[in-house]
């Protein structure tokens, strides 16, 4: 048998070792220059089912297709080198059973390559999740606020503002950890609610509109570079992307339009020294049928 080193890209467990030692770092990804970007300061990218939404225009996460995810999450691993790459399971493709769970997500990790799945769902995944660890596919947890649950919830709605709601949620922490995930998303929940979960369990907490109190933070990336118009309160802008695309394509339009672009150092030249004839239309046409 050969042995073949595997590179030092991050996998699951390491993860799962970061809890209390240092703040993970991570961001969504859905293809390969972006995912080039990020990997020099994400500790893992999460090709998220939101890109149906950032991507693809959909209002909601429960469109996407398990292709979709497959096609995105080849883009990104091709792209990152040292980040674990974790691939969302879309909606429909893991809730009927375990056994359907794994056949959809060993495709993933076959098709993609990535390092792991996610699943949205607490104690209701609870023995879907050990069904997956426990054939060798690392599954990262997202308890609170579910997205593609929101047809139940009504909407976007914060998860754990009154204390009734508590037991529940922290339950649901609880069941995913106990069933072997490596780590957990917190998405809009109550912030004390969120420190206490991540107080309880012994994997880490990745928040997303949660607490600076979780081991770890995460956000859609198009929302952080301000290139999404609407965001949620919990996300900061650290970028103004979508001024400054806008601002290239204006200046772009005003350069065709004043036939600017291309200049000479945009277009080629004949290799033998040759001159061509000037194409019909171009400034050096009209100049030479005045002349």
């Amino acid at each position: 048998m050969s042995l073949h080193p595997l590179s030092r890209r991050l996998m699951a467990p390491d993860i799962t070792a970061m809890k209390r030692v240092k703040p993970i770092i991570s961001l969504t990804s859905y293809h390969a220059h972006t995912a080039a970007i990020a990997d020099k300061y994400c500790d893992f990218l999460l090709v998220g089912d939101s890109l149906g939404m950032v991507m693809h225009g959909y209002e909601t996460t429960v469109p996407v297709t398990l292709d979709m995810m497959i096609v995105h999450g080849r883009a990104v691993v091709r792209g990152a080198k040292k980040a674990l790459i974790v691939v969302d399971m879309p909606f429909g493709s893991y809730e009927e059973s375990p056994s359907v769970a794994f056949r959809n997500a060993a495709r993933v990790m076959k098709e993609t390559d990535c390092g792991a799945v996610k699943l949205e769902g607490g104690q209701r995944m609870a023995e879907t999740t050990r069904y997956l660890v426990d054939r060798g596919i690392p599954v990262m947890a997202h308890v609170g606020l579910t997205p593609q649950s929101i047809n139940v919830f009504g909407g976007f709605k914060t998860q754990g503002r009154t204390r009734d709601q508590w037991a529940a949620i922290e339950n649901d922490a609880r069941a995913v950890a106990e069933a072997g995930a490596f780590a957990v998303v917190l998405e809009a929940m109550a912030e004390p609610l969120a420190v206490r979960i991540t107080d309880a369990i012994p994997i880490p907490t990745i928040g997303i509109g949660a607490s600076s109190a979780c081991d770890g933070q995460i956000l859609v990336m198009e929302d952080m570079l301000g290139l999404s118009p609407r965001v949620p309160k919990f996300v900061k802008k650290f970028g103004a992307v979508a001024i400054a695309i806008e601002e290239a394509i204006q200046a772009y339009a005003e350069d065709v339009r004043g036939r600017r672009f291309p200049g000479e150092e945009h277009v080629y030249t004949m290799k033998d020294g040759a001159e061509a004839d000037p194409p019909q239309g171009s400034a050096q046409s009209r100049k030479s049928r005045k002349s």
